[in-house]
């Protein structure tokens, strides 16, 4: 990723970390709370960071980073029908890299179960995680379909951060 990025919070923090978790899980099937446990504690690693490199970010919100990966969990089949719903017709869910699915699987499950969170910095936090991760049309895609989605689930709020 070119240029300095801007620092990360405990939130932000939190989102890498549960999408990091989530992809444990998808690739060595552990249960949600054995790697919510190991997770505990954990500073995720930035994905732009070097080997070696000191780890820069801070510790993960437990709360979120919990909220998130259960939720996730819990709701994927009516998540992944969303975001099946807000693709174009020549892609499916099951087309999608992992890593594109995961990062729109959390940002849809924040979108839709947490309206503490406002849904433009919910969109904006997914698609920088994306920007962090792919420097190819991904990010482009995972801002579109979170925001037909957050449109489709809260328009007012949309409407109102235009203006």
């Amino acid at each position: 990723m070119a240029g300095r990025e801007a620092p990360i919070n405990r939130r932000s923090a939190a989102r890498l970390a549960a999408v990091q978790a989530l992809y444990q899980m998808e690739l060595g099937g552990a249960t949600v709370e054995d790697v919510i446990a190991q997770m505990t504690g954990f500073k995720p690693r930035s994905p732009t960071s070097e080997e070696g490199e000191e780890n820069e970010l801070p510790a993960p919100d437990p709360a979120l980073f919990g909220a998130i990966v259960r939720g996730v969990s819990a709701d994927r089949e009516n998540l992944d029908a969303m975001i099946g719903g807000a693709l174009t017709t020549d892609w499916t869910v099951e087309r999608l890299q992992i890593l594109v699915r995961l990062i729109l699987e959390a940002g849809v499950f924040e979108l839709t179960a947490r309206p503490d969170v406002p849904p433009r910095v919910a969109i904006n936090e997914y698609v920088n995680l994306a920007h962090a991760f792919f420097d190819g049309s991904e990010p482009g895609l995972i801002n579109g379909v979170l925001d037909a989605i957050a449109k489709a689930h809260r328009g007012d709020e949309m409407a109102r951060a235009r203006n």
